[in-house]
């Protein structure tokens, strides 16, 4: 049993003496493996005044010497790399296999990029006789999810650091042992105190401290639209600059004439990866008329070779879902999907065979899904892809963005040329094409409900910047 009971503030760890205890609970095998101890409003204060102190002094120090930092971070990431993995597998119960593909790598290798990024703080640009400089927007606060604890963390941190920001971090309270391996990597490199501040802490307690906090310049949040309201409501207050990457409920559009096996095979599996608890997945699969009965021939054969069992096993492809509550709500969906008059292809509540253990869930596709079923519209966050028909693609194209989100998109044609106008016409602020994958050099981000802000590419780098204009005579 392990204890999180210190914060790291200010360069040092600091004792959380709050009376709240989170226990963390192994998803695979229900027993819980550490307690946390939340933070206070005091322990706020204590973060955000360490930010403010030392924002000066980073916010100054040379890009030169920022990107060093950032690639000090990296390399000891690199040798930190199984005890990262390990937090990914104890916490939110990925397999071993894949963990490093979807958790580890682009991670260190944002770290890389960022550094690279650092000197776009000083350009300076010049219209006609005026200036048109950069400066870092202050102290952040990054809130962050527990889907992909350590990938979203960097997203927001790796940007913060290179621009001169200073930052407070509260990680998900379901998966904080990332985010403590992160803390010790920043003690290790000498990262200057005050730079880098975590708190462990609920969401719904030091989330709104932080959002409304005066003396935070900017709050970055990853997680349910519900939550994000509420962000965005707290951090009014203060008219402090705000970044979300919410909800999704993305539409894949395949078309007629593609690839059937690559493209139906490549759907799948994107909404079986990391047990679907991935904001871009691409849960509503739009497929024409014509090509159904072959459609859901490949879909169900892809979905029954998914292994899902023990995250320590080489074999699995699949581990639990990450969290009891999360395991319920996946259920209740799967229930309210059967009770709407979808068509159950493969999967169900049953457990998965053999697994009476853990939150597991059986890769579950829907047919006969219709736009108005809650199934397509709420967002699931579950192992569970909802295949809807249409007849021609104006048709899909209206059905794809007949959503209150607009998180991502994708389509599969017969080639790159045909996919192109299809794509731009999705109302979503990333759209992947003939079979790609997340890229970090691509901004990512939504449009409606599903926030506003980017994450991601150089678009990142703009959120932790405020622009200044010098009018010279």
């Amino acid at each position: 049993m392990q204890y999180l009971e210190n914060a790291y503030i200010n360069g040092n760890w600091y004792p959380l003496t709050g009376p709240d205890r989170f226990p963390l609970v192994n998803p695979a095998t229900e027993e819980c493996i550490a307690k946390v101890t939340m933070a206070t409003e005091s322990d706020v204060n204590q973060a955000v005044a360490a930010a403010n102190q030392a924002l000066p002094a980073w916010s100054n120090t040379s890009n030169k010497k920022r990107a060093e930092y950032l690639n000090a971070i990296a390399d000891e990431m690199l040798n930190r790399y199984d005890d990262l993995i390990q937090a990914h597998v104890q916490s939110m119960g990925c397999p071993t296999s894949l963990t490093g593909a979807f958790h580890i790598d682009c991670a260190i290798e944002a770290m890389r990029y960022y550094a690279e990024m650092a000197p776009m703080i000083d350009k300076v640009e010049q219209r006609e006789n005026n200036l048109i400089t950069k400066q870092p927007i202050g102290v952040c606060a990054l809130i962050n999810p527990w889907n992909y604890p350590l990938h979203q963390l960097v997203g927001k941190l790796a940007p913060a650091l290179a621009t001169g920001c200073t930052v407070v971090i509260k990680p998900a309270e379901q998966t904080p042992l990332a985010d403590q391996i992160m803390a010790q990597i920043i003690h290790k490199v000498g990262l200057p105190a005050g730079v880098f501040n975590l708190l462990f802490g609920r969401g719904h307690v030091i989330g709104p401290m932080l959002a409304e906090h005066p003396k935070v310049n900017m709050i970055s949040f990853t997680g349910s639209t519900r939550a994000g309201i509420e962000v965005a409501k707290n951090a009014a207050s203060s008219v402090k600059r705000v970044c979300q990457e919410l909800g999704g409920k993305s539409a894949y559009i395949i078309t007629e004439d593609a690839d059937l096996e690559a493209a139906v095979r490549y759907g799948v599996e994107d909404v079986m990866g990391n047990t679907g608890q991935t904001c871009n997945a691409l849960t509503r699969m739009l497929v024409p008329k014509s090509r159904y009965q072959e459609i859901i021939k490949i879909a169900a054969q892809v979905a029954q070779e998914q292994v899902v069992g023990d995250p320590n096993h080489e074999s699995s492809t699949m581990g639990p879902l990450a969290s009891a509550q999360q395991f319920n709500i996946v259920q209740d969906y799967i229930r309210i999907g059967i009770e709407e008059g979808a068509e159950l292809l493969v999967g169900g509540t049953d457990r998965p065979e053999g697994l009476s253990k853990g939150y597991y869930v059986k890769p579950t596709i829907f047919t006969k899904v219709t736009r108005d079923m809650r199934i397509a519209r709420e967002e699931i966050f579950g192992p569970v892809l909802c295949i809807m028909e249409y007849d021609e693609v104006e048709n899909a194209i209206d059905i794809a963005n007949d959503s209150e989100y607009g998180l991502s998109s994708g389509v599969y044609a017969k080639d790159q040329a045909s996919a192109l106008p299809i794509a731009a016409r999705l109302d979503a602020g990333q759209c992947y094409i003939q079979g790609s994958f997340f890229s970090m050099y691509a901004p990512f981000g939504g449009v409606k409900q599903s926030g506003n802000g980017r994450e991601w590419g150089e678009e990142a780098m703009h959120e932790y910047i405020e622009t200044k204009a010098i009018i010279c005579p």
